[in-house]
């Protein structure tokens, strides 16, 4: 028998997501997140069936504050394109990265995850975690959409 460790729910926490449903040929995103309370970050882009000739892109902007001020995108952040010709259906692309990846120096302490569907309605979703948690339990700080935790 192993024994228990921290419970991932108590560090990681579910700070943004893009619900997962059918999409017309658009850009959806996350709102803005705050970097004050989480030092790193994976958001997670799912695609479902892709429609037929329809392309994924996605990336992380950062922006000044929760109003996007200054947005622009978190460089080198963009995932390779996903494509149905490609058979990336069912697929997902993870970005991984850190609250100093952002633009501190000129003030950038917000960011969202922007996903654009290309050409054809598809199947997407995409959720973004935090882990470090610099001010108590992580579920304490999790979106507002997070109906409940359950941990064993």
């Amino acid at each position: 028998m192993t024994q228990k460790t921290i419970a991932l729910a108590s560090v990681m926490g579910i700070l943004g997501a893009i619900d997962p449903d059918v999409t017309t040929a658009s850009t959806v995103t996350t709102g803005w997140i705050s970097t004050s309370l989480w030092q790193d970050y994976m958001a997670i882009v799912m695609a479902g069936t892709l429609g037929t000739s329809a392309t994924l892109d996605a990336k992380i902007e950062q922006a000044s504050d929760s109003s996007g001020t200054g947005v622009k995108d978190l460089t080198g952040s963009a995932i390779t394109q996903l494509t149905q010709a490609g058979t990336d259906s069912d697929k997902q692309a993870v970005i991984s990265f850190s609250a100093d990846d952002l633009d501190i120096a000129n003030g950038f302490n917000h960011f969202r995850l922007s996903v654009t569907l290309g050409t054809a309605t598809s199947d997407l979703g995409a959720i973004v975690l935090g882990s470090g948690c610099r001010y108590g339990p992580a579920a304490d700080y999790d979106a507002t959409t997070v109906d409940e935790v359950v941990i064993l």
